[in-house]
């Protein structure tokens, strides 16, 4: 058995710029919502059985608290950020298991889905179904692993070591130092994804770096300066890594057999002839 857990966000946000622009009779946009049900409709035809998807229901979490700059929804075109609902909505009367997230993250249930699913000795293989780097450290051996849905590219704890020069475990702590754009923080002045990949692959975590001088068993350019910039930014280091480190312990679902698709719901049909009764308003041109 194989279970499929979906970034319904990153989905989401993927077909609103790769998809046409659909109007329901109401006026709302529908499109995005319409790629990402197809896709999954998809993926069913495909084989898939199992299937969670998590979405952001709120873009900002407990994160947000911990650091002003944290990711929100600012910016977010607003008929992109009214199709999240929909979406919910859509996918839930389609009979998938959707966890609409508020405090936390879509990533951190995807994270405590793919721990929940792992534990049940039927599961051959947990696949997380976003390129996003965060849930790469969620990877397990061959058993929990990254799908790109989009590039159809698989990656397990050796692509994961072979993408960023650490394993899994290390990532948010990599992370820390090199920083996250996309979710607003900007790690250590002068730390790079190479020489936190070199220091990293030999120390593993933030606390096992020697910062009293001790030099380090790998030649990396400038570091006297990275030392001292560790050293100096201590607490702002552990601060990032707290960020970037994914919550695994939220209670989604009892059993695997939850999410096992079955049929439609009751509420399907009337959902459906709203999609249908959408028309395209103008092209959007794909997303490179």
């Amino acid at each position: 058995m194989e279970v499929h857990l979906i970034d319904g966000t990153y989905e989401l946000f993927r077909h609103y710029h790769g998809a046409p622009k659909m109007i329901d009779p109401e006026g709302r946009e529908v499109g995005a919502v319409r790629g990402v049900l197809g896709s999954l409709r998809m993926m069913l035809k495909q084989g898939a059985t199992h299937i969670g998807i998590a979405t952001d229901h709120v873009i900002k979490s407990f994160r947000n608290s911990l650091w002003p700059g944290y990711k929100t929804g600012e910016g977010t075109e607003p008929d992109l950020l009214a199709q999240f609902p929909l979406l919910e909505e859509v996918l839930t009367a389609y009979g998938f298991h959707v966890w609409p997230m508020i405090e936390f993250e879509a990533d951190d249930a995807l994270a405590s889905a793919a721990v929940k699913a792992a534990e049940d000795p039927r599961v051959d293989r947990v696949l997380i179904c976003t390129p996003d780097k965060d849930l790469a450290q969620c990877v397990r051996g061959t058993r929990i692993v990254q799908l790109d849905r989009r590039k159809q590219v698989i990656r397990d704890e050796s692509g994961v070591v072979e993408r960023f020069g650490v394993p899994p475990l290390s990532i948010p702590d990599y992370l820390a130092l090199v920083g996250d754009t996309a979710d607003g923080f900007p790690g250590l002045r002068g730390w790079g994804e190479k020489s936190a990949a070199n220091v990293l692959a030999a120390y593993g975590h933030l606390e096992q770096i020697p910062t009293d001088g001790t030099p380090w068993p790998v030649r990396v350019s400038g570091s006297e300066k990275l030392t001292a910039t560790l050293r100096d930014n201590w607490e702002q280091a552990l601060l990032f890594r707290d960020l970037a480190t994914l919550r695994s312990e939220i209670p989604l679902f009892e059993s695997i057999d939850q999410l096992r698709w079955t049929e439609p719901t009751e509420t399907w049909p009337a959902v459906e002839a709203r999609l249908k009764s959408a028309k395209i308003h103008n092209s959007r041109t794909p997303a490179g």
